[in-house]
C-alpha cells in the first residue's frame, strides 16, 4: 500500500467519541421547542458545521411550531448542554495509536473538522496526544468557503500541508464528511457507526470509501 503524502483527520466521532454527546445536546435543544429529533435526523447532522446544523434544526422545528426560536435562542439551550458533555469525551478505539504512528513515521497530519476553533480547544484539552496534529482547519476558519459535504475543508487542509489532496488519506465517520473527502479526491477510510448494518452503510457512504471498524486496523 503506497505511503500517504499526509493523513487528514476529522475529529468528532473519529478521534474523539463526541457524536453521542452532540446528538444529546441537539435532541435536548430541539425537544425544548417541541420537536424531538429522529435518529436519522440526528445522523444527518453529523460532520456538519454548527451554523449549518442550526439552520437544519430550525427548519425541522418550524414544521411543527408556528413560532420557532431564533438561532441564538436555540443555541442558548444547546450550548450549555454540549459544553458540559464534550469535555468528558473519550478517545475512539485506536485513535491515539494511529496519530502517534503517523507522528513517529514522519507522515504529515492535519485536522479537517467542522467544529469551531473554540470548540476544538474545549474538546482536545484533556487529550495531549492531539497536539501532535499541528495543522488544523476549523469550521469557522476564515479560509473555508463551504462546510462538509463540500470538499473545501479537505482541500484547504492539504494545501496547508503543501500536498495534493489526491495523495492524502482522509479519515471520517459521518456521511457528510466522507462525501467531502471523496469529492476532494482523497483516499477515504470511514469509521461508520457500529449500529448500522452493511446495507445502511453502503447507502450512506460513497461507494469508494473503505469501511473500517477500528482505527487500529489502518497500517501507515
Amino acid at each position: 500500500m503506497p505511503r500517504p503524502a499526509a493523513c487528514l483527520f476529522d475529529l468528532d466521532g473519529l478521534l474523539l467519541d463526541t457524536e453521542p454527546l452532540h446528538a444529546r445536546a441537539w435532541q435536548e435543544a430541539a425537544s425544548h421547542f417541541g420537536r424531538p429529533l429522529a435518529r436519522t435526523e440526528l445522523l444527518s447532522l453529523r460532520g456538519r458545521r454548527r451554523q449549518d446544523c442550526v439552520r437544519q434544526v430550525l427548519g425541522w422545528i418550524a414544521e411543527t411550531n408556528s413560532h420557532p426560536p431564533t438561532a441564538p435562542e436555540l443555541l442558548a439551550v444547546r450550548q450549555p448542554v454540549a459544553e458540559a458533555l464534550l469535555v468528558l469525551a473519550k478517545p475512539m478505539p485506536g485513535a491515539e495509536g494511529l496519530v502517534c504512528r503517523c507522528s513517529q513515521r514522519g507522515i504529515p497530519m492535519a485536522l479537517a473538522t467542522s467544529s469551531s476553533r473554540d470548540a476544538v480547544a474545549l474538546k482536545t484539552a484533556p487529550h495531549p496526544w492531539l497536539a501532535l496534529i499541528t495543522a488544523r482547519v476549523f469550521g469557522d476558519d476564515p479560509g473555508l468557503v463551504a462546510g462538509k459535504p463540500a470538499p473545501d475543508v479537505y482541500l484547504l487542509a492539504a494545501e496547508r500541508l503543501g500536498v495534493n489532496a489526491q495523495d492524502c488519506w482522509a479519515f471520517e465517520d459521518s456521511p457528510a464528511g466522507a462525501q467531502a473527502a471523496t469529492a476532494a479526491g482523497c483516499r477515504v477510510f470511514v469509521l461508520a457507526p457500529l449500529d448500522l448494518d452493511a446495507y445502511q452503510r453502503r447507502d450512506l457512504y460513497p461507494a469508494s470509501a473503505e469501511l473500517i471498524n477500528d482505527l487500529g486496523e489502518v497500517q501507515v
